[in-house]
């Protein structure tokens, strides 16, 4: 952790999210921005243009009602005498600080009247282009000292001859245009930070809520990593997400993993344990061997024939071991397997029946048709085969061993019932325990290691079944076991993920 640390430096993924949340904002942001900013300002600048026309036309209107011939500056200044104020002389022409034409023209026009050889007979201020001679009105964009102007011209007519008596140009400087332009981008500047500080501190703090379980599962990693002994899992909440889904596979998986660590350290110390005895006594007649042994054929064979049966029990006890581990991993081995429980019942029943013929046995089963389990089929029949060993194992003068097969809505339920010994109240609760035997002594005699029935228990349990027992001393016992029935829907979904599709 450390060497990784040191060769890769460490980004927190919530400040990876949050500059990731607040470069997408500021990206769409200013994609946005950038459209309403060239939407209004050129609306803006229509607005302009659509004022320098009307300015023109008004103007121009105006000036060609006041002659017929030829533009004067005294007709100029008697026409438009009601809106001018006091001159003052700048060149050749009459230059005035305010508008022209009342309500038409504003600070930012600047107009200028030309006769027809174009000497300037009235302006309101210094003109930034010359005199142009043009036949019909235009309007063009014009760079200037500090920065862009509209500058318009138009011929003007008689309005009885409909001749040229001089020509109108009206200047805009457009102070108004580039003075909204630059408030409207310092809002749109405003706007972006805004936008990309909001969306970086609302990615931080939402995937500080949406990421917090792999910031729990990151400490019980690191718990685990230190001390794997430890108790330590994932807190579970209430999201129904795929981080909820990852915490709680997460505890599974260590649950599933501290079950394995221990089973393999119980496989060790109850083998160690259960192997000590069958040892003592091949090495007790070894060592009887190597002093007496030799020269007793009587004493030789007594003790190749115990060391034999010990060698046999130890290794019947190892097998047994063996299966009691692999019951405890069949939901990971066999997750997908199903069997038709009525046919494997029926082949155990008959099987029983003729290997066991001083006994009678008797199947009463309520399914009128076969039903599928989820559990592998040689595993099934391993549970089955124990009940029954068992029963017959315990079974006195009634020899009756009944079999039954039933089901419900959701469950098929097996039965294995014998009129033997029975157990008592007391060893009841205890029958399932690992080489827990209810007669230690009669059970090393009919050969058992007190496993077969914890074998039967964790593979039911390992299959999400139940397992139970009645019994009674002196009446015989009942075993049951319950396991779900795998729908047709469910079959074909676990045959696809089996075949990887």
């Amino acid at each position: 952790m450390d060497e990784r640390k040191r060769g890769n430096r460490f980004v927190s993924l919530k400040l990876k999210w949050a500059l990731g949340t607040a470069l997408g904002s500021l990206i769409i942001s200013l994609a946005v921005v950038m459209v309403l900013f060239s939407s209004f300002t050129q609306d803006l600048l229509g607005q302009e243009r659509q004022t320098l026309t009307q300015s023109l036309m008004a103007i121009s209107q105006k000036l060609g009602q006041a002659s017929e011939s030829e533009l004067t500056a005294s007709k100029v200044d008697q026409t438009l005498k009601d809106n001018a104020l006091t001159p003052k002389e700048a060149g050749s022409g009459k230059v005035y600080r305010r508008p022209v034409v009342q309500g038409l023209s504003d600070g930012h026009l600047t107009v200028t009247v030309y006769n027809r050889s174009g000497k300037d007979l009235f302006a309101t201020g210094e003109e930034n282009q010359g005199f142009q001679k043009v036949s019909e009105q235009t309007i063009k964009t014009v760079s200037g000292k500090k920065h862009q102007y509209l500058i318009g011209r138009v011929p003007i007519r008689s309005s009885k001859t409909h001749q040229v008596i001089g020509y109108l140009q009206v200047e805009n400087n457009l102070d108004n245009y580039f003075q909204h332009y630059r408030r409207l981008q310092l809002i749109s500047i405003l706007a972006l930070s805004l936008v990309v500080i909001f969306s970086g501190l609302m990615g931080y703090f939402l995937s500080y809520f949406l990421l917090r379980p792999l910031n729990d599962i990151q400490e019980t990693v690191e718990v685990l990593s230190d001390d794997p002994t430890k108790n330590r899992r994932v807190p579970v909440t209430s999201r129904n997400d795929e981080l909820g889904e990852l915490a709680w596979m997460f505890n599974e998986m260590i649950d599933r993993t501290q079950r394995y660590i221990d089973q393999q350290s119980q496989f060790v110390g109850d083998v160690s344990h259960e192997l000590r005895t069958p040892v003592a006594i091949i090495q007790g007649h070894m060592q009887l061997l190597e002093r007496w042994g030799k020269d007793d054929p009587k004493q030789l064979e007594e003790s190749i024939q115990a060391a034999l049966a010990e060698t046999n029990r130890m290794n019947t006890l190892i097998k047994e071991m063996l299966d009691l581990t692999r019951a405890g991993q069949v939901e990971v081995n066999f997750r997908n397997a199903t069997t038709p429980v009525k046919k494997l019942v029926n082949q155990v029943y008959d099987n029983f029946r003729m290997i066991h013929p001083d006994f009678h046995f008797s199947l009463d089963d309520d399914l009128d048709e076969d039903v599928l389990v989820p559990v592998y089929r040689d595993h099934l029949e391993q549970i089955l085969i124990i009940l029954c060993d068992n029963a017959v194992k315990y079974s006195n003068e009634r020899k009756e061993i009944h079999l039954s097969l039933s089901r419900n809505l959701r469950a098929v339920e097996i039965g294995v019932q014998d009129f033997g010994e029975g157990i008592s109240q007391e060893d009841l609760n205890r029958v399932f325990d690992r080489f827990y035997r209810v007669d230690k002594a009669r059970s090393r005699k009919k050969g058992g290691n007190g496993l077969g029935l914890a074998i039967a228990k964790r593979l039911v349990e390992g299959y999400h079944g139940t397992v139970t027992v009645e019994s009674q001393l002196g009446s015989g016992s009942l075993f049951r076991i319950t396991l779900p029935i795998v729908e047709p829907g469910d079959e074909k979904e676990a045959k696809n993920k089996e075949s990887g599709k």
